[in-house]
């Protein structure tokens, strides 16, 4: 069948938006062209995506299943007509990369400053999303590479190791644990914990590594972002698990990390580029930076151009 792409541009902008009218003025369309486009992406699919009430829109489970797919999709697509319109220009004013939520706050600002420094002018789009959400920002073109972790076998992706890190226990100063050398599992029996999502990478790594033994765990409080763990930490609540390199330099006052034994987890640091297709000169010049950074070292001077 062909793809209808401006009935998904449609349902994506009434998705994000919530309302027609938002949607038809974001398209510079009217609400009946907007309707019209909708009804026939519809037709062509045989399911509803859609409900509309007379104040709200919102998804039908077919639609929540289609959004994130029609949404990378088409910014895929968006970014691999830009590249082809830059390189008719000779000259490239973008750059996209996906990167887990942890390594953005703590290291890519750092490396966004050098970034800029040699490649002034290049505005640069960050997708910190989960590990598998990275992979398929890559797959489609979206990001040029992406940095995270191996969640399942991707054969159309090249994936280099970057660094392997372990997962600390993070605690608070006056905590118990904060002054003991090493915490093992089987000590944390008891005390209130908090978990990240299943859609975090970090999360299956964890929950493989203890297998039945995560069961014998307090997991008293899950969310959706390491950020929102440690902060739930500091408020003494509970505790939680972080990969070290995600924490090591960014100092929180009042919070102590601590080495888990019996099992040590690690988890290992890979850059996604899709197989085959090579990357763009500020696009290598931003991943060496990235590398640098991870790898802890100096980063050379990449000459401007």
């Amino acid at each position: 069948m062909r793809i209808d792409f401006l009935g998904l541009q449609a349902f994506i902008a009434i998705a994000e938006r919530g309302s027609f009218l938002r949607a038809a003025a974001h398209l510079n369309l009217s609400q009946t062209a907007l309707s019209h486009r909708m009804k026939k992406l519809e037709d062509d699919l045989g399911v509803r995506l859609l409900i509309r009430s007379t104040r709200v829109v919102t998804l039908t489970p077919d639609g929540e299943a289609l959004l994130p797919k029609a949404k990378q999709a088409l910014a895929g697509l968006a970014a691999e007509v830009e590249a082809l319109r830059e390189k008719a220009l000779g000259q490239e004013t973008r750059v996209a990369l996906g990167c887990l939520p942890t390594i953005a706050t703590s290291h890519l600002p750092h490396v966004l400053l050098d970034f800029e420094a040699a490649h002034p002018g290049v505005a640069v789009k960050i997708y910190d999303n989960s590990a598998s959400e990275i992979a398929g920002l890559v797959r489609s073109g979206a990001a040029a590479f992406g940095i995270g972790i191996v969640t399942a076998a991707m054969w159309d992706l090249e994936m280099t190791p970057l660094r392997k890190e372990p997962f600390l226990l993070l605690c608070p100063q006056s905590h118990a644990f904060a002054d003991k050398r090493a915490v093992s599992w089987g000590e944390l029996e008891g005390v209130p914990l908090i978990r990240i999502s299943p859609q975090a990478g970090n999360r299956a790594l964890i929950d493989d590594a203890l297998g039945s033994r995560r069961e014998a765990l307090n997991w008293r409080y899950e969310v959706q972002h390491v950020q929102t763990a440690v902060s739930m930490v500091q408020s003494g609540i509970g505790l939680t698990i972080v990969p070290k390199f995600a924490m090591e330099r960014s100092a929180i006052p009042g919070l102590r990390l601590v080495t888990l034994r019996n099992p040590s987890i690690t988890r290992t640091l890979v850059v996604f580029t899709k197989r085959g297709v090579p990357l763009s000169p500020v696009a290598r010049d931003l991943l060496e930076l990235v590398r640098a950074r991870i790898a802890g070292r100096r980063s050379a001077p990449v000459a401007a151009p």
